[in-house]
C-alpha cells in the first residue's frame, strides 16, 4: 500500500513540476503574441497618417506649378508654350502642363488631344485618372486639374513620386492609393499588376486637401510569420525559465519531503 501511495505521490509531484515549468513558456507566448499584434496594428497607423502627410507634401509641389502657371491661361498659345515647356522641363514630376480658357483646351507642353483635355477638364475634378493617358510604360497619369476665372490648368504627372513616397515603407507593410475609380501602389496601378493584399492589421485615412486615401495593411499569413519567427527566437529562453522555475520547485518539495521523514522519525512510537 505505501508502494503505491508512494507512486502515487511521485506522479503528483511530476505532474506539478511539468505544469509550473510550462506556466512561464505559455505566459511569454501569450505576451509575444500580444506584442507582436500590438506591433504590427501601431506601424500600420502611424505609417498611414505618414503616408497621407508624405503625399499631400508631393500634391502640394503639382499644385505650386498649376497655381502658378494659371495667369498665362487666356494668352495665345504661341507666347507661352515656350514657359510651359520650360515649366515642366525644370520640374521632373511633371509630364506636360496644359490651359484651359472658358472650358476648352487650347495650348499644352505636350501633344496631347485637345479633345481629351477639355473632357479631363469638363469633370471639374481636382485629381482624375484617364485611361488613354499613359506613361511609356504604361502606366497612368495623373492629372490635377486647377481652376480659375473661367480659365484652368491641368498639370499632368508621372505619380512616380508617389510611389516613391509609398515604397519608403519597406517593413513588410502594404499602402495603396485610392482616388475615385483607380488606384496606385509602389509597383502599380489599376491597370497595371495586382494590388497588393492589405488583409491583416487594415487602417485607412483620406487627406483632408485632396480626394484621395491611404489603405494599409499586411498581406493574409504576415502576422502568422512574424509570430513563428519572433517564438523561434525567444523559445529556448523561455524553456530554460520554464526549466529553472521547476528545478526550484523540485528543491522546495524535496526539502518538504526531508522534513515530513524527519517528522515521522522524531515521532514518539505508542
Amino acid at each position: 500500500m505505501d508502494k503505491f501511495m508512494h507512486a502515487g505521490r511521485s506522479l503528483l509531484e511530476l505532474v506539478l513540476l511539468m505544469a509550473v515549468g510550462l506556466v512561464p513558456v505559455f505566459s511569454g507566448l501569450l505576451v509575444i503574441n500580444y506584442q507582436q499584434e500590438a506591433k504590427l496594428a501601431d506601424n500600420a497607423e502611424v505609417s498611414v497618417r505618414e503616408a497621407v502627410f508624405s503625399v499631400d507634401q508631393a500634391l502640394d509641389r503639382v499644385q505650386e506649378v498649376a497655381m502658378s502657371t494659371l495667369p498665362l491661361a487666356g494668352q495665345p498659345c504661341s507666347s507661352i508654350r515656350r514657359a510651359l515647356v520650360d515649366q515642366v522641363t525644370s520640374r521632373s514630376m511633371l509630364r506636360s502642363l496644359a490651359v484651359i480658357d472658358d472650358g476648352k483646351a487650347y495650348c499644352s507642353s505636350a501633344s496631347d488631344s485637345h479633345e481629351l483635355l477639355t473632357e479631363i477638364a469638363s469633370t471639374g475634378q481636382l485629381l482624375t485618372f484617364n485611361h488613354l493617358m499613359q506613361d511609356a510604360k504604361g502606366y497612368l497619369l495623373m492629372n490635377m486639374y486647377v481652376q480659375g476665372e473661367k480659365k484652368g490648368v491641368i498639370a499632368t504627372s508621372f505619380p512616380v513620386q508617389l510611389r516613391t513616397e509609398l515604397d519608403a515603407f519597406k517593413d513588410g507593410l502594404a499602402l495603396v492609393l485610392e482616388f475615385d475609380k483607380h488606384s496606385v501602389w509602389k509597383d502599380g496601378d489599376s491597370l497595371n499588376g495586382t494590388r497588393p493584399s492589405v488583409a491583416e492589421f487594415t487602417h485607412e485615412l483620406g487627406s483632408t486637401q485632396y480626394p484621395y486615401r491611404v489603405v494599409a495593411g499586411y498581406p493574409a499569413g504576415y502576422a502568422a510569420q512574424e509570430l513563428r519567427t519572433a517564438v523561434f527566437k525567444m523559445l529556448p529562453s523561455l524553456m530554460l525559465v520554464g526549466l529553472m522555475t521547476g528545478s526550484v520547485i523540485y528543491v522546495v518539495l524535496g526539502k518538504m519531503r526531508g522534513r515530513q521523514r524527519n517528522s515521522a522519525v522524531d515521532r514518539p512510537g505508542p
